[in-house]
């Protein structure tokens, strides 16, 4: 190689890096002629519950109300408030297609039961052609893999849980 085909322009780099940061995107490639750069970032992702609006429509004016009570007289059973997604749930960052192992009849990153540390990677989603790895957000027990390899995702769905 050339000197000249060492010397990497830093202003490019850095404003590659901006545009990172500022489309909030884990990666960026650009290719002119025979210089080819790459800046990438791991993402710190935070784990939280989308939160859902349920309601029932209210009765229209005239209507009786829903009976409480059946015919026998027995008090109402209430189904379970549903409480959201289970505790430790990792959701889906991005839409995108889910890998369980780096290579194709590869290990699995994470396998039920296994403890993993904070940062571990749990699976991979490619997005755009671009593999994303999904750190594990907190130390603990892999309780339930949600997904199946190669399996596309949505943005927000639950991937595995972790406690």
């Amino acid at each position: 190689m050339s000197n000249a085909e060492n010397n990497v322009d830093s202003a490019l780099v850095r404003e590659l890096a901006t545009i990172l940061n500022d489309t909030d995107l884990t990666e960026i490639e650009v290719e002119h002629g025979t210089l080819r750069v790459r800046v990438s970032r791991q993402k710190d992702y935070v784990v939280g519950h989308p939160q859902a609006l349920t309601y029932a429509p209210a009765p229209e004016h005239g209507q009786p109300a829903p009976a409480a009570a059946s015919q026998s007289g027995a008090s109402p059973v209430s189904a379970p408030a549903s409480t959201g997604p289970e505790t430790g749930t990792v959701p889906s960052p991005m839409v995108g297609t889910v890998y369980l192992s780096s290579a194709p009849g590869g290990r699995h990153f994470i396998e039920i039961g296994q403890q993993v540390a904070e940062g571990e990677t749990l699976l991979i989603i490619e997005a755009m052609k671009t593999m994303n790895q999904i750190p594990a957000p907190h130390a603990g027990k892999v309780v339930k893999i949600l997904v199946e390899n190669a399996q596309p995702v949505e943005y927000g769905e639950p991937l595995v849980v972790v406690a």
